[in-house]
């Protein structure tokens, strides 16, 4: 006896009705998300943002982008990016600080430290951006863009002039740097002559450095590039109390531990102190 065939349909809803209504809470829920995200709540979009990562499993990444990519050398691990963070515009921060001091009234000025704080960073991003846009305008810098590192740490905007193999800023057991390195010192000394902070110049050699005079070592010879560092810059505006002070460590604070022979050891590093001039420039003894 053949089976009967059930009715087509039944007494449910149609499956297109289903898909249907699944579209529209999308959309309901599109649309909410649309206005809630059109009034603006930075703390609340990071929070958001924060989730979606989390959610999705996004991991945050790393991009070297100072003067130089590093190649050829070891990078550590510890040498932080330099990249401009970016700040609330200039009126942006002048309404928020105007709005904290309305609402705090007299007290508001204990509070100009955290204004300090704000600044120091975008003064040492503002000098970096204007030390690559010197450097840019020298044809010869790509040869030795890789002997340029830029490192903002807690003692303030360190600018690392740095040997490679094969590819020397210091001619060899000299004082005397190269003229592309002379060049790449003057360009420097505007955009130092223009910030308030302090310079400090310090010289390093490599270990195991052969000198023919036993009573040259590697302490007169990174003192001196250090100083003929702070001559160049004082010869293209930097004026003389600026600088903070010029030492030499020979082969002492190797830039590589863990290979205190490597060449990128030997270097003249020029730190932008994070703090200003016990007196202003230009001031005569």
């Amino acid at each position: 006896m053949a089976k009967k065939k059930k009715p087509q349909g039944g007494g449910g809803a149609p499956d297109w009705l289903v898909t249907f209504a699944d579209l529209m809470s999308l959309l309901v829920c599109f649309f909410v998300l649309i206005i809630s995200f059109s009034i603006q709540d930075k703390e609340k979009l990071q929070v958001v943002a924060g989730s979606m990562r989390e959610a999705f499993g996004v991991k945050d990444t790393s991009r070297k982008t100072g003067i130089i990519e590093v190649e050829g050398i070891p990078i550590r691990d510890y040498m932080k990016d330099i990249s401009q963070v970016e700040q609330e515009m200039d009126s942006d921060f002048s309404q928020v600080r105007h709005e904290q001091r309305r609402k705090q009234g007299p007290e508001a000025n204990t509070h100009d430290t955290l204004e300090a704080d704000i600044e120091k960073p975008r003064q040492f991003a503002t000098a970096a951006a204007s030390l690559r846009q010197a450097w840019q305008e020298m044809p010869e810098i790509t040869e030795i863009s890789s002997n340029i590192i830029l490192e903002e740490t807690e003692d303030g905007l360190n600018i690392m002039l740095v040997d490679q193999d094969g590819r020397s800023m210091f001619r060899e057991g000299s004082k005397y740097p190269y003229e592309t390195t002379r060049r790449l010192i003057a360009k420097m000394a505007p955009v130092l002559s223009q910030m308030p902070n302090r310079i400090e110049i310090t010289g390093h050699t490599t270990a195991g450095r052969q000198s023919i005079d036993p009573s040259y070592t590697g302490w007169e010879l990174s003192s001196e590039r250090a100083n003929i560092a702070r001559q160049i810059l004082s010869e293209y505006g930097v004026p003389d109390n600026q600088f903070y002070s010029v030492v030499g460590k020979a082969d002492t604070e190797p830039l590589f531990p863990n290979d205190p022979y490597l060449a990128a050891n030997r270097r003249i590093g020029i730190l932008l102190k994070a703090e200003e001039p016990p007196l202003p420039l230009g001031h005569k003894l």
